[in-house]
This record gives structure tokens, C-alpha cells and sequence, in this order.
């Protein structure tokens, strides 16, 4: 009796299987259209398509990109790239014509990413028949040639009858967990066996996953994400965005422990969709409110002051909360700022700093100071106590009272779900493929002039375990077969 399991004969040759099994679909028609579909079912194409978007996104990263919503400002995204020539000097005006400021909304990105998410589909189309062809209807009969220079072989040549060596095969393939198939033909028996025949469709689903991440990629671009989102205590906001929404906060409370680390922040919001409230819900930094494909994230907090602004005639202009979310630049005093944008004004809110004293405000009060125009006039400066109106101006300004503000991260990612699916079909498909390896073998039994010959082969797929697999399986059929011969 004689066994061998040795390496390819060929290191140098392409997969072996491709010598024996067609590896990809016939396309049919014009021209024209075979030779784009072979095109984009290249690999040599998906890695160029992949090194020019990692190009694109190495220059989005290096150059700084225009805010959104500027873009479509032209007086604005003039002036702030304008604002750039000191850092990019004679390059500036290059870098706008090429489209650098605002490389992921690029016409050119975005083909980059929809020729990179075709390739990847054709691919996944070329090579779904083939496997589904490979798990429902496989080839059985291999030829001679397989036997000699499969990845993984053996010989055995046993005294036992035809019948009796098929089953010793087919009982050891059973009780190793795989499926088989058995064919007879003149010369002999021919078995295939395979386990896990659905793990190389992983490959299908992890090329879908990165379409599906594309895709919401591309879908959460026309989204927004506001950190900066500030909600005084008891103020109604408008979140904006060209959304119909706002917020309100009817509290919030912070709790600490005795180290004095914060151990939780809250905020009680409530929702509006246009007059109409949607919902109520308690907030906290792992925890977010969501309605629709709109999440709001508890982010910070601080102080605020309830503000009222009146006119001559008693008529109310403002009267909401003033987040006090800036610092002065020597850190001794907060400071809030409010818009009358029919009266041109603009008002700044004053207190002293947390912990901080102030020589002209006390504690308890605050400072009012009011500027007129985009030249920023000052009209007049006050410092009033809770409740006690003052006039500055021909507008009457009111400090009501102490309160606090929450801040909020509001964002609107309308391709979430499809970030999510690509996540799921990106594990789903990889665990497929690498816990749950396709393996296949190939036997043949025919009757010999020394006793009944069985030829084994197999092929390996980055499968490192497959081997030792595979030579237990030839050794367990050799104990099962009693007084091996050489061969």
C-alpha cells in the first residue's frame, strides 16, 4: 500500500479547479457591451477604481473642505476661501478649480464611488451562477489528470471489494459532516463530497456589504450633523436644517458622585413636528431620542438667562433663554449673544465665570450690551439685577432669571440603514467564509490488479486546517478498510 499527500505539483499555475470547472459566465450580445462587462469584472479594475477614491479621500483629508451649506452661498464661499490664501498662498485658486475644497460632494468622487460600486456588483453577479452551480449541481467525475496534481492527494490500493472500499469512503465522509454524491461509471465509482457548500456565497454577501455602505454613505450626505445644538430650559428651539422640527427642554439634571466625576445628564425633551407635538423623552449621552432618521444626543451643558426685550410700546421682541456658551477671552466672564435681526441688533449677555469674581458684576446680576449694525456700534451697556428692567436705547431689556441650558448633537443621517445592512452583510458574509469553509473532495474507486484502488484529491482555499483535515480522512479509511496492501 502506498499514500501520498503532497503539495501542488504546479506552485506556479493558476487554481486548479479553474482547469476543470468554467470560472465565468458567458456573456452574450454586442460588442460593445462584452467588453464593458469584462472590464468591470476585472480586478485589475476594482484596485484602480479603489486607489483613485483612496487618492481622492487622502486629498479631502490634507485640504480643508468647505462647510456645508456654503457651498451654494457664492458670496460666502468666496469670502472663505479667500480666507485661505494665507495657508495655501498661490495654490488657493488652483485648489478651487479643481474642485479641492469640496472633494466627497466632487462630481468626480462620486463616479469614482458609483464605477467602484458597479465593478463590485458585476463581480458578485459573474460569480453568483458559478457558485450556486458549485453548491446545487457539482462536477462528480474528475479526470486522471485531477488525481495526479490536485493541492491535496492520495492513493490507496486495499483487498477489498468495490463495494466494500465506496462504502468505507462514504462512511467516513458521512461521519466528518459531508454531503455526498455518488456516480458509477465502466471503470469504477466516483464520490464527491463537500461540507459547508453555502460558506463561498460570504464572498457575494461582503461584496454586497460594500455597496450597501456606498450607498448610505452617498444617501447620508444629503443629511446634517449639528454639535453644536443649544436648548435653554423652558425655550422652544427650531432645529432647522430644512427640517419642520424643534425642541424643547422642560429640565435637565446632572448628578455626580463623590470624587466629584459626573455620573449622569439628562435632559427632558420634548418634540414638535411643525404645531404639533411627536414626542417626549429623556435623554442622556448613551442614550438618544430618535424620530425618523433624526437622533438627538445629549452632548454638554452650562448655564443660561431667561431674557425678555421689549419696545416702547410694550410689544414683546424676544422672550426665550440665552445660552451663556463663550468665554471672554481672560476666562473671567461668560457670555451669551441674542439677534434682532428687524432692529439690527445685536445683544451680548455677560456674567461673571463660574467660581470667578468680577469688579463691575456682582453675583446674581448680569450685563447687557448692545451693539447696532455689521460695524458693530455700541449703543449703550447696563448691568441689572433679576426682575429690574433697564433702557438701552429706545428697547427695554429684562434679566428674568437664572436657568440652565442643554447641548445637544442633532443629526439627520438619512443613510444609516444602509450603513447598518452593509455592517450585518460585511460579519454575515466573512463569518461564512471563515468559519465555515467550503471544502470539496473528489474519490474515485475502481478495481485494480493487486485489490480495489482509491484515488483521493482536493483543493485548498486558504484553508490552513483543510489539510490535516483531509489526511485524517484518508487514515480513518484506511483503519476502516482491515489489511491495507502497498501500492
Amino acid at each position: 500500500m502506498s499514500e501520498a499527500i503532497r503539495p501542488p505539483a504546479r506552485p506556479g499555475s493558476s487554481d486548479l479547479l479553474d482547469d476543470f470547472e468554467g470560472n465565468n459566465l458567458k456573456i452574450g450580445g454586442f460588442d460593445v457591451f462584452e467588453r464593458l462587462w469584462h472590464l468591470f469584472i476585472s480586478m485589475r479594475t476594482g484596485l484602480a477604481l479603489i486607489f483613485a477614491i483612496a487618492l481622492c479621500s487622502f486629498v479631502g483629508t490634507m485640504v480643508a473642505q468647505v462647510p456645508v451649506g456654503m457651498a451654494e452661498d457664492k458670496t460666502a464661499y468666496a469670502v472663505w476661501v479667500e480666507g485661505l490664501r494665507p495657508k495655501y498662498g498661490g495654490w488657493t485658486n488652483i485648489f478651487d478649480a479643481l474642485g479641492f475644497y469640496g472633494v466627497f460632494s466632487s462630481w468626480y468622487y462620486r463616479g469614482l464611488v458609483v464605477l467602484l460600486s458597479t465593478s463590485i456588483l458585476a463581480c458578485s453577479i459573474n460569480r453568483a451562477p458559478k457558485l450556486w452551480k458549485q453548491a446545487t449541481n457539482p462536477r462528480i467525475a474528475m479526470s486522471p489528470g485531477f488525481y495526479q496534481h490536485a493541492a491535496l492527494r492520495a492513493s490507496l490500493t486495499v483487498p477489498a471489494t468495490l463495494e466494500q472500499a465506496q462504502a468505507a469512503v462514504q462512511a467516513q465522509f458521512k461521519h466528518g459532516g459531508y454531503r455526498t454524491i455518488v456516480a458509477t461509471s465502466g471503470s469504477g465509482v466516483d464520490i464527491y463530497a463537500d461540507k459547508f457548500r453555502w460558506g463561498p456565497f460570504g464572498t457575494v454577501f461582503a461584496h454586497l456589504s460594500i455597496i450597501a455602505i456606498i450607498l448610505g454613505a452617498i444617501a447620508g450626505s444629503a443629511g446634517f450633523r449639528d454639535t453644536a445644538f443649544v436648548a435653554p430650559v423652558g425655550t422652544r428651539v427650531a432645529v432647522g436644517n430644512g427640517t419642520n422640527l424643534s425642541i424643547q427642554a422642560t429640565s435637565f439634571n446632572d448628578a455626580y458622585y463623590e470624587s466629584g466625576q459626573p455620573a449622569d445628564y439628562v435632559s427632558h425633551l420634548v418634540l414638535f413636528d411643525g404645531s404639533n407635538q411627536v414626542m417626549e423623552a429623556d435623554v442622556r449621552v448613551n442614550q438618544p431620542m430618535r424620530y425618523g432618521d433624526v437622533s438627538f444626543y445629549q452632548s454638554f451643558f452650562g448655564g443660561a438667562a431667561a431674557v425678555k426685550v421689549t419696545d416702547a410700546s410694550g410689544a414683546v421682541l424676544y422672550d426665550q433663554g440665552v445660552p451663556l456658551q463663550f468665554q471672554s477671552q481672560s476666562g473671567s466672564e461668560t457670555i451669551g449673544q441674542l439677534f434682532l435681526p428687524d432692529r439690527d441688533l445685536a445683544i451680548y449677555v455677560v456674567t461673571p465665570a463660574s467660581g470667578r469674581v468680577d469688579s463691575t458684576i456682582k453675583t446674581g446680576q448680569l450685563q447687557f450690551e448692545v451693539y447696532k449694525g455689521t460695524a458693530q456700534t455700541m449703543i449703550g451697556s447696563q448691568v441689572v439685577g433679576p426682575g429690574k428692567p433697564v433702557q438701552i436705547g429706545d428697547l427695554t431689556y429684562t434679566f428674568v432669571r437664572e436657568q440652565r441650558y442643554t447641548g445637544l448633537i442633532v443629526a439627520r443621517d438619512p443613510g444609516a440603514n444602509f450603513v447598518w445592512l452593509g455592517a450585518f452583510l460585511l460579519v454575515f458574509g466573512v463569518g461564512l467564509v471563515f468559519f465555515f469553509p467550503n471544502r470539496r473532495i473528489w474519490a474515485r474507486v475502481r478495481q485494480g490488479e493487486d485489490g480495489t484502488v482509491i484515488e483521493a484529491g482536493a483543493l485548498t482555499r486558504h484553508d490552513v486546517m483543510f489539510e490535516a483535515a483531509f489526511a485524517k480522512l484518508v487514515t480513518d479509511v484506511k483503519l476502516g478498510l482491515a489489511g491495507p496492501s502497498a501500492s
